[in-house]
């Protein structure tokens, strides 16, 4: 099952977060549970006086929603461990039909890569020199299906030397004439005899009955009795090599769940390799990708809630798919690959729409998300002043607070209480609900602090208008503004830094020290912004 951003707009407010939980949680309550609601940027300390008022945690944070490689549908092969045995391998790989395999430690971390050409390579090399060395004894036993039938071989736990077939005694050049060797013999007593008196390493009996008499002298050779013929014997016995020995390790290029694949993407166009690991947060293999996983990658999916505009959504849209909008700001410039739903009214907060969306479906808040979304609609209409506010959000936020049994005049209090921006810096304030716009070929920046004490902000004012001017350099903006919206006064003090003439002719008003007081002024979005647009076309 995929999962589903749902998000507000960057440095969001509490309409923006709690818009974000209200419909995650509306779409699980009907059964679709892949809904999750994120945020981007700093939840403001209104929002979480909020939460916590209400017993919630902040919704998870993102940064971007760039497709990574957990996005991406790549293979999830078996991992191995380092002590298989090349046949398990090999018949593994064969039956799957798979060209490469990761091979792991024992706690699951990548060891190296096997893929067909090392097993080939590996098995062509021993014909040029029929050595093995190191084999363990359980490797042995289980290609071969044999058992140990000397007192010997239960001291062996590895086996070294030349591979080699015993030869008639008529033979004059034999294969075996050290006893370093490991002689495959089938019914040939001659030949049993000859590696017993040369106490060779290992011997094994293929497919012949096993005389006591020979294990007598058997001394310290290995002696093992299998049920496949020497030929077969011969061949098995190589590949009863741990895969630890031919697979790559060194060099290896992997990707891990958290890459971008545009990342990904440029360093597997750089390199040789058909076939990359893919590990996890804690290094462990959970797949392999190949170039073709990255023809068509899966995107995330995402609704959009309280916002419509590139400039304020998550980084990476481009790259994701957008299901749904929920919106009560103007149509901006968001593009979609398909026709989507979108909701978008005219009301002064977007947990009024989704409201109405509970409703519509007969799903009831709980007292709880009641509550927070009583307060995100007093949050964003300033406790209903602010020209946005409409009917239908004071009879939405009159309802939830009926389900959640508060007062919305003491919630109103809590949520602008004088303190709330007492030590805070000015940096924090200027950025703690600041949007950017683009009217024309002007680039604005506006922030908003709703309050109930603006004298005690204007103390702080030099030190506002610095950040302001510092915040103007760094992103190259025409003009910055800050709103501290009084809700008792049902005015703004409008600090800015930029253009007399723009306030001057926009607002109708002369002023002074880059400062203006603007009465009933309460919103940004249809007192502010409009008026600016008009302004400059």
């Amino acid at each position: 099952m995929n999962e589903i951003y749902v998000t507000g707009h960057r440095n969001p407010d509490t309409d923006s977060i709690v818009a974000a939980m209200s419909y995650a949680a509306l779409k699980n309550a009907l059964g679709e549970k892949e809904y999750t609601a994120v945020h981007m940027g700093t939840i403001s300390d209104e929002t979480n006086r909020m939460l916590r008022h209400f017993g919630f945690k902040p919704p998870r944070l993102i940064q971007n929603v760039r497709t990574q490689v957990r996005d991406l549908d790549f293979d999830r092969p078996p991992c191995l461990d380092a002590s298989v045995t090349m046949d398990r391998a090999w018949q593994l790989m064969r039956s799957q039909k798979i060209s490469a395999i990761p091979v792991t430690n024992e706690d699951g971390t990548l060891y190296g890569m096997l893929s067909a050409g090392d097993i080939a390579t590996f098995s062509l090399n021993t014909i040029a020199n029929p050595v093995v060395d190191e084999v363990p004894m359980f490797n042995l036993l289980s290609v071969i299906e044999g058992r140990i039938v000397g007192e010997g071989g239960d001291l062996v736990d590895t086996l070294s030397g030349s591979v080699s077939i015993a030869l008639p005694q008529s033979c004059e050049n034999l294969l075996f004439d050290s006893r370093d060797s490991i002689v495959l013999c089938g019914s040939q007593p001659d030949m049993i005899r000859r590696a017993l008196d040369m106490q060779v390493s290992c011997l094994i009996l293929c497919q012949t009955d096993v005389d006591p008499e020979w294990l007598k002298d058997a001394g310290k050779t290995c002696v093992i009795s299998t049920p496949f013929d020497a030929s077969r014997v011969h061949r098995l016995i190589y590949q009863a090599i741990p895969i630890s020995r031919p697979c790559a390790t060194g060099n290896l290029i992997c990707f891990h769940l958290d890459d971008y694949i545009d990342d990904v993407r440029e360093v597997v166009l750089k390199s040789r390799y058909r076939c990359y690991p893919v590990l996890d947060e804690e290094e462990k293999v959970v797949g392999t990708l190949s170039r073709y996983h990255l023809l068509r990658p899966r995107r995330k999916q995402v609704v959009l809630v309280d916002h419509n505009e590139l400039s304020q959504t998550v980084p990476g849209i481009e790259q994701a798919e957008i299901l749904a909008i929920v919106d009560h700001h103007r149509l901006a410039d968001i593009q979609t690959r398909q026709p989507i739903n979108v909701r978008n009214e005219p009301v002064g907060s977007t947990n009024t729409i989704i409201t109405s969306m509970y409703q519509e479906h007969g799903v009831m808040p709980s007292p709880h998300m009641a509550g927070l979304m009583a307060a995100a609609i007093l949050s964003d209409t300033v406790m209903f002043k602010s020209p946005t506010c409409t009917k239908r959000d004071i009879a939405m936020a009159e309802r939830l607070a009926r389900i959640a049994h508060v007062s919305l005049e003491e919630l109103g209090r809590e949520l602008f209480a004088a303190g709330a921006v007492d030590g805070k810096s000015a940096e924090d304030l200027l950025r703690s609900d600041f949007k950017e716009f683009h009217i024309a070929e002007q680039n604005l920046g506006v922030g908003q602090v709703t309050c109930i004490d603006s004298e005690r902000l204007m103390e702080r004012k030099e030190d506002l208008l610095e950040a302001m001017r510092r915040m103007r350099s760094e992103r190259s903006y025409d003009m910055v503004i800050l709103m501290l919206t009084d809700v008792l006064q049902e005015g703004t003090q409008l600090l800015y830094i930029g253009s007399d003439d723009a306030i001057r002719n926009a607002f109708a008003v002369e002023p002074k020290d880059n400062t203006v007081f603007l009465p009933g002024v309460m919103s940004r979005k249809k007192q502010v912004i409009p008026m600016l647009t008009t302004l400059w076309g």
